[in-house]
C-alpha cells in the first residue's frame, strides 16, 4: 500500500496542543502546516477545489456536535441495531462507487477531530448509563477506520479505552493493512478489525489508494494471531462477466488465510448508488463494470441489480461462505425483507433481533 501524500495540514486555532496534533507532526514532518482561525473554517473561507482535491489537505479542527449516533440505515431496508462514531470526516482513498462522493459533496474536506477526549467520554458515558446492554460500535462509517492511522494514532486511544468497558464491541473497518500500532495493543475481546473485500480486478480498477488484496489478507491474519475478532464486508458486490469465478476465489483465499472460528461477521451487499452519486461517478471516471450494469430505484431511493440477480448473487455467495466457514454470522447490508427471506429463508423481525444474533455466544 502507497503511504499517502498530503499537501498540507490546516491546524484550527487550539486544536495544536491535542495527542492528535503532536502524532501528525511526528509522523508527517515534511508537511507545511498553516494555523488558521475557527471562523474562518466555519465560514467556509478555507477554498475546497473538489472531491479529490480535498483528499490532498488534511484539516485537524473540533468537532462541535455529537460524535456518536444510532446507524441511519437505509430507509425501509432491515438494519443491524449499529452504532457509528466519527473520528474524522472523509477518507484518503477513493474508491470509484464511495457514496461519500454524494454524501459529503458540499462539504468534501478530509478532516480528523482533534478532541478525542470528548468523543471517548460521550461514548463512555452511553455505555455507563447501559451497562445490561451489549452495543456494536463501528467507526467506519464517513472514514476509513485505519488508513489514517499510522498518522494520527487514533486507535492507541480508542482501542485500550473500548478494550475496558464491558459492554461493547468496537468495529474497525478498513480497506488498508495500517495494522502496526494495533498489534502493540491487547483488545481483550472487544474490538473486531474487519476488511471491506473485493477481488482483485475490482481493486485495481476502482479502488485506488486501497491495499492489495494480499496485503489486507496479510493484515487480517497478523490481526488474528495478534488476538482481535475479525470480519469481513463483500460490500459493494459487483456483477460484471466472470464475477462468480472472482468472488469464490475470493472466499476461498480468505479462509485459507485466517481462522473462521475468529471471524465475528460477514456481510454481502451489492453495489448501490443515489441517482446523484451516479452521476457523480460518471462525472469522475469510474469503470464501465459500475457503470453499465441495469439497476432499478428501489423504496430508498437507491439504485440496485434486480431483485432476482441480486437474491442469486447472495445465494451463490452464500454456498461459498458456507463450504468454507460453516458456522460463521452472515447477514445482508441495507436489502429488504423479501430478499432476506429468499437467500436465507427468514427475515429477522426487527433490528434488535438481528443485532443480537450477531453478537459473541448468540
Amino acid at each position: 500500500m502507497v503511504p499517502f501524500k498530503f499537501e498540507e495540514i490546516i491546524v484550527e486555532q487550539g486544536s495544536e496542543t491535542s495527542p492528535i496534533f503532536y502524532n501528525l507532526r511526528r509522523s508527517l514532518p515534511e508537511v507545511p502546516v498553516r494555523l488558521v482561525a475557527p471562523d474562518d473554517l466555519a465560514a467556509g473561507r478555507e477554498p475546497v477545489r473538489g472531491f479529490a482535491a480535498a483528499k490532498k489537505k488534511l484539516v485537524l479542527a473540533r468537532h462541535k456536535g455529537e460524535f456518536l449516533k444510532k446507524c441511519p440505515g437505509s430507509g425501509g431496508q432491515v438494519c443491524c441495531n449499529y452504532f457509528v462514531i466519527n473520528f474524522a470526516s472523509n477518507c484518503p482513498m477513493d474508491c470509484s462507487y464511495c457514496y461519500l462522493q454524494d454524501y459529503l459533496s458540499e462539504n468534501p474536506a478530509l478532516k480528523v477531530f482533534s478532541n478525542t477526549d470528548d468523543l471517548l467520554a460521550e461514548a463512555g458515558a452511553l455505555l455507563a448509563r447501559h451497562r445490561k446492554l451489549l452495543f456494536r460500535i463501528g467507526t467506519g462509517e464517513i472514514t476509513d477506520s485505519l488508513a489514517l492511522d499510522p498518522y494520527i494514532g487514533f486507535s492507541r486511544q480508542a482501542v485500550p479505552f473500548f478494550a475496558a468497558q464491558p459492554n461493547v464491541l468496537l468495529e474497525l473497518k478498513t480497506k488498508s493493512d495500517c495494522v502496526d500500532d494495533l498489534l502493540k495493543l491487547d483488545p481483550k475481546g472487544r474490538v473486531v478489525v474487519s476488511w471491506s473485500m473485493s477481488p482483485q480486478r475490482v481493486i485495481e480498477a476502482d479502488e485506488p489508494g486501497t491495499a492489495s488484496l494480499e496485503e489486507r489478507l496479510r493484515a487480517a491474519r497478523r490481526c488474528q494471531d495478534a488476538g482481535y475478532r475479525l470480519g469481513f464486508h463483500f460490500d459493494p458486490m459487483i456483477e460484471y462477466p466472470g464475477w462468480e469465478q472472482d468472488y469464490r476465489d475470493l472466499v476461498e483465499r480468505i479462509f485459507a488465510t485466517v481462522d473462521w472460528r475468529r471471524v465475528s461477521w460477514l456481510s454481502m451487499g451489492v453495489l448501490r448508488a443515489t441517482p446523484a452519486l451516479k452521476r457523480a461517478m460518471r462525472e469522475r471516471g469510474a469503470s464501465a463494470r459500475l457503470l453499465a450494469g441495469e439497476q432499478v430505484l428501489c423504496r430508498d431511493g437507491k439504485l440496485r441489480y434486480f431483485q432476482p440477480l441480486r437474491v442469486q448473487m447472495y445465494r451463490r455467495m452464500l454456498g461459498w461462505i458456507r463450504s468454507a466457514a460453516p458456522a460463521t454470522k452472515v447477514y445482508l447490508c441495507m436489502e429488504s425483507r423479501e430478499v432476506w427471506q429468499d437467500v436465507f429463508g427468514y427475515a429477522p423481525g426487527c433490528e434488535k433481533e438481528l443485532g443480537d444474533l450477531l453478537l459473541p455466544g448468540m
